[in-house]
């Protein structure tokens, strides 16, 4: 599907559907609709007479088209009540939910009316909001069903967003290159987590990240487990002590702005998490092939900074391994040493992605990073404190914490400061060395986060725990069932912002 931006009238455009708006409760039809109307012979104030089509939010009435317009098909989309601020984030539910709608009609090609609909919003915002609508809303990951009638029925052709007011035409293009951009990232870090973990292997993720480089201009590094040892990176590296699948830590660097310093971008990457020695309950183990959404989510943000080119310079971390039991694996009780000198028991072994984020960590301050963020689907302990709503972060710099905020107000994805007061530490001291990798059920979040606050140090950093939200269930808005890609648009509008 290409999505274009063309101003002007939308009764002009050769394509096989109109989509237009009309609020709840409307009398009277205005812009582009009330053209489209004329032209069908008062075929849409009939249907809102009669009660057909009402207006509630996400509500589509598809009529035929006749010979008064050039298209066959007229689908009229809800706005919902005049008296509700129209914002991006509505804008980009509401289109997200008709794509699929649109989908099943099977409408073709669609010119859709912006007008009134986007007047609230700047317009780049508007272009970039219905952009992700489109794109996440259609996602689907469908492509080991060998039946066509196992994968999503319908389609949509080429989308015309066609703008009446010829001052906001430029603007709600470049707002929709930068949403096809973002939502190319996330659904690409959502294809990463969705494949099976014998479909993605640490292997093929380092395959995907150098492809993704190659196309894309990145620099891509691959530290293979000789290397890893060679630096001491002891904590990642016991993680993959118990899988024959070789561990991969990813780098990839994109270089936007001047001098040596980077903000770093670290995803853990547990291609498949058995919890090791410490054996997770076989009921939905099969769901830990996500358990590399942190690194998915950072190759996937990585994709979109390289396209949208911000003035900055980042660096995107990925170690990738499995988490297996064996006989060579790594066991409770045992004591690792990390990249940075600080010596880890290993009180449980299914605690496993803060100790591959440790050397992350580690690594990236050696390499320059002067701020980092780290993603991981680290505890279920935050699905129980937040749920599939927000997100956790946790900052040890109120700054770093306020540019995350807005960032996430931008993409949609919402998000919730918690606290990294540092009584918690005491739960994760060690009688036999500097630290311990868990600190009980209590405030399971909270001391996973003490913990990597250890290997931060002093450098400004956030943690994002993305455990709650790695998944959606069922499809609503612009999530689509299966991994969510969450929060790859967060931290793409995080480095944009430090690049302003």
């Amino acid at each position: 599907m290409q999505l274009h931006v063309a101003g002007g009238n939308l009764t002009a455009q050769r394509v096989d559907t109109y989509v237009v708006t009309v609020p709840e409760g409307a009398r009277r039809l205005a812009g582009q609709t009330a053209a489209v109307d004329r032209a069908l012979d008062g075929a849409i104030a009939a249907q809102l007479a009669a009660g057909v089509a009402t207006g509630k939010d996400g509500e589509i009435t598809a009529l035929a088209a006749g010979d008064g317009v050039h298209a066959q098909r007229v689908v009229v989309l809800g706005t919902g009540k005049r008296d509700e601020a129209e914002t991006a984030d509505r804008l980009r539910t509401r289109i997200a939910n008709a794509s699929r709608r649109l989908r099943t009609l099977g409408v073709g090609s669609v010119a859709l009316g912006l007008g009134g609909v986007t007047s609230p919003i700047d317009p780049a915002s508007a272009g970039r909001a219905i952009a992700e609508g489109l794109l996440l809303g259609l996602y689907r990951f469908d492509k080991h069903h060998t039946r066509a009638a196992d994968r999503a029925q319908g389609s949509i052709g080429d989308v015309t967003l066609v703008e009446p007011a010829a001052g906001r035409v430029a603007e709600v293009r470049r707002g929709v290159e930068q949403g096809r951009v973002l939502a190319e990232g996330q659904n690409l870090a959502r294809d990463l987590g969705n494949e099976p973990a014998n479909l993605m292997t640490p292997t093929i993720v380092a395959q995907q990240a150098q492809r993704i480089a190659s196309e894309t201009g990145l620099e891509c590094k691959v530290i293979e487990r000789a290397e890893a040892e060679r630096l001491k990176m002891g904590s990642f590296l016991s993680v993959a002590n118990g899988s024959v699948q070789p561990p991969k830590f990813i780098v990839l660097t994109y270089r936007g702005g001047r001098g040596n310093r980077f903000v770093g971008l670290l995803g853990k990457g547990i291609t498949f998490d058995t919890g090791g020695i410490s054996l997770k309950p076989g009921d939905g183990m099969e769901s830990m092939k996500g358990d590399m959404t942190g690194a998915a989510s950072v190759i996937g943000a990585m994709q979109a900074i390289a396209r949208l080119a911000p003035r900055v310079n980042v660096m995107g971390i990925a170690p990738c391994t499995e988490n297996m039991p064996s006989g060579s694996a790594t066991k409770p009780g045992d004591v690792v040493y990390a990249m940075d000198g600080q010596s880890i028991e290993v009180i449980n072994t299914d605690a496993e992605g803060r100790l591959v984020l440790a050397d992350a960590l580690a690594y990236a301050k050696q390499q320059g990073c002067d701020t980092l963020v780290d993603i991981a689907t680290l505890t279920g302990a935050m699905n129980v404190a937040l749920g599939s709503v927000r997100f956790g972060v946790f900052a040890n710099n109120d700054r770093v914490w306020s540019d995350l905020e807005r960032a996430s107000g931008a993409a949609g994805e919402r998000v919730w400061r918690m606290p990294l007061d540092r009584e918690y530490a005491d739960q994760i001291k060690s009688d036999v060395a500097d630290v311990k990798n868990t600190g009980g059920r209590a405030a399971g979040s909270v001391t996973a986060a003490k913990f990597l606050e250890r290997f931060a140090g002093n450098t400004p950093w956030a943690h994002l725990d993305i455990a709650g939200v790695m998944n959606a269930s069922s499809d609503r808005g612009v999530l689509v069932k299966g991994n969510s890609g969450i929060p790859v648009r967060t931290l793409v509008h995080f480095v944009l912002g430090r690049a302003r």
